[in-house]
This record gives C-alpha cells, sequence and structure tokens, in this order.
C-alpha cells in the first residue's frame, strides 16, 4: 500500500470547512470565546449560501460589534447609536432589491435604540435584523444593561441588578423582555432566539439566521428578527467554557430558545 501524503488528504473531495469567502482576512477584535465571532461566521456562511452577497448591505452598531464592516466582504453602513433600524428602513425603500441586515447588541438595539427597533417591527419593514444579547455593555466596561438579569452584577449594579428596593420602591427595574415585545407586534413576520454556545445550537442558530433571510429575498412583507442569547466572558469575570455554562444555567431560563413567530402567527408553547 503506498504511503499517503498531506497532499492526499487536502483534496477538494475531503474538505471537511473552509471559511466563508465573505469574511475578510481581518483578525476579529473580540474577546477569546465571545459569540459575535460565531455569529459573523454564520451570516458570512448563510450569505454566501443564498448568493446574495453582491446585493447584501449590513448596518452595525455602537458597541462591541461597531467595526462588523472590516469583517464581512459586502456593503456595510454604520449607524448612530441605536439607529441601524432606521438606517436599514432607508435603504431598504431606496433600494428595495437590496438584502438589508441590521447587526445589534442589547445595548444598543434594547436601551437606546428601543424607539427605533419597536416603530421599524411595527411598520414591518421587510429587513432583517440580528440581535445579540449578553445581558451586558459590553464595550464601555461591563455596565447593566436592558437585558441584564435580577441579581446579575455589573459595573453599574455592584451588588447585583435589584427590581425594587426592599420597601417596594422602584430601582434598577426588571429584564427587557425585547423579544417577546417584538413578536407581539403585527408588523414582524418570524421572531425567534437561538444561542451559539453549542455545535448544535450553532447549528439551530445558522438555520433561523437562513430562514430570516430567505423570507426577504422572497419579498415576504415584515420584520424577520433573529436574537442570539450569547456571553459576554470578560465581563461576567468569568472563563469562556463557565460562560457558556453559566450562559445555560441562568440566561437560558430567562430567555428560552425557540421560535416566537412564524408568517405573522404567534407560536403557543
Amino acid at each position: 500500500m503506498a504511503d499517503i501524503t498531506l497532499q492526499d488528504i487536502i483534496q477538494p473531495e475531503n474538505l471537511v470547512y473552509e471559511k466563508s469567502k465573505l469574511l475578510t482576512e481581518k483578525p476579529f477584535h473580540y474577546c477569546p470565546g465571545c459569540g459575535h465571532g460565531t455569529v459573523h461566521r454564520i451570516i458570512a456562511e448563510v450569505l454566501e449560501e443564498l448568493g446574495v452577497d453582491d446585493r447584501t448591505i449590513g448596518v452595525s452598531p455602537v458597541g462591541c460589534a461597531v467595526m462588523a464592516y472590516d469583517y464581512f466582504d459586502v456593503d456595510f453602513v454604520e449607524a448612530a447609536h441605536g439607529r441601524a433600524p432606521a438606517c436599514a428602513t432607508g435603504i431598504k425603500r431606496v433600494w428595495p432589491d437590496k438584502v438589508v441586515f441590521s447587526y445589534q447588541g442589547d445595548g444598543d438595539l434594547a436601551a437606546i435604540g428601543t424607539c427605533e427597533t419597536i416603530h421599524t417591527c411595527n411598520r414591518g419593514e421587510n429587513i432583517t435584523m440580528i440581535f445579540v444579547n449578553n445581558g451586558i455593555y459590553g464595550m464601555t466596561g461591563g455596565q447593566m444593561a436592558p437585558t441584564t438579569l435580577v441579581g446579575m452584577k455589573t459595573a453599574t449594579t455592584p451588588y447585583g441588578r435589584m427590581p425594587q428596593w426592599p420597601d417596594g420602591t422602584p430601582n434598577n427595574g426588571f429584564p427587557l423582555q425585547i423579544t417577546q415585545l417584538l413578536a407581539q407586534l403585527p408588523g414582524t413576520r418570524y421572531v425567534t432566539r437561538q444561542a451559539v454556545f453549542s455545535p448544535a445550537a450553532v447549528r439551530n442558530a445558522k438555520k433561523a439566521i437562513k430562514k430570516a433571510f430567505q423570507n426577504q429575498i422572497e419579498n415576504k412583507n415584515g420584520v424577520n428578527f433573529v436574537e442570539i442569547v450569547s456571553n459576554c466572558n470578560s465581563n461576567w469575570k468569568m472563563s469562556a467554557v463557565d460562560a457558556n455554562k453559566w450562559l445555560q444555567d441562568n440566561m437560558l431560563p430567562v430567555y428560552p430558545l425557540g421560535d416566537l413567530k412564524d408568517n405573522f402567527e404567534l407560536i403557543k408553547k
């Protein structure tokens, strides 16, 4: 039997995985273990598989993903803080044949951008919205975000998020269930919540993101909204492995995974 060489192994028919051509060669600036890189990879793969990279326009946020335009080999626009849905609306209305998506974190989408998010979804704009929820302000030092869990310690809630004071007066409020809220609006076609903490979760997230883009490409009116529950091991002060475990034990009971709405119909659990 002839010896097998490296060249014998690296033949096209043996290929298991390769980086999407829609990801540039620029290294990610994200912290090791961060979910943003995985979500970027999924989006790039989906756009490449759908063959729409030449007519895709992304809108990047202010936050950890502020430089998303450096990593995708598609056209991008940088929006002011929280205004990505408004920018995406304008782009889609001017160029309805383009595939337009916004990419935002929880501070950008569910805090300063709550107004733009709600009204874009209520109008039923034919765009795709990707929302990465790690329960904290990642880029600015780990402050409490609208999605921060009750009892979760952050730079601005060092003793844990406390919705009310012991006497019942308001304090930090409760975690904002923005995805459930958006699912109630008549303008949202597809609303889902996924994660990227495991291979199985990544596969499910890719299916959801692909569907969110396919609906838009097929000119099915309405917003397609995908939340990704992710980690922030740097600001959670733990390793990436521990952060993924903490996410499963603590985030998912508050933000359970699965489709909330499809084809304008709420899904009963």
